[in-house]
């Protein structure tokens, strides 16, 4: 779902019209008119005007269309998957782990051999 529609939805659950949506941001009537027809990309203020106006809109949802709780469970099946994966690879031997870091650098560990 697009923004603009995830916009439409909050005006349509609040009994809202554009106009009055409009109003109550404080926003020019085409500004929202542009929004709300795809021509332009809302912007930050206007999406902070929507989550201050609007308490009960969930700002994780409105911006990306996913609600942390989507994003949670996702990360969960993620790390189950892993988990799967490991268990399935338990058998073969760990040559190298590479951790990439958000500053685009990353670090390698390689295990020492044991001598046993």
């Amino acid at each position: 779902m697009l923004i603009q529609e995830r916009v439409k939805l909050i005006i349509k659950a609040n009994g809202a019209t554009p106009s009055s949506f409009a109003d109550r941001l404080g926003l020019n009537r085409s500004n929202l008119s542009h929004i709300l027809s795809g021509r332009n990309k809302p912007s930050l203020d206007f999406l902070a005007k929507v989550i201050e106006n609007y308490p009960r809109v969930n700002a994780s949802w409105l911006i990306t269309g996913v609600t942390r709780e989507e994003v949670a469970s996702s990360e969960k099946e993620k790390t189950i998957d892993t988990a799967k994966a490991s268990k399935d690879n338990s058998d073969k031997e760990l040559v190298k782990v590479v951790m990439f870091y958000a500053d685009n650098t990353f670090t390698e560990y390689t295990p020492s051999v044991s001598n046993e």
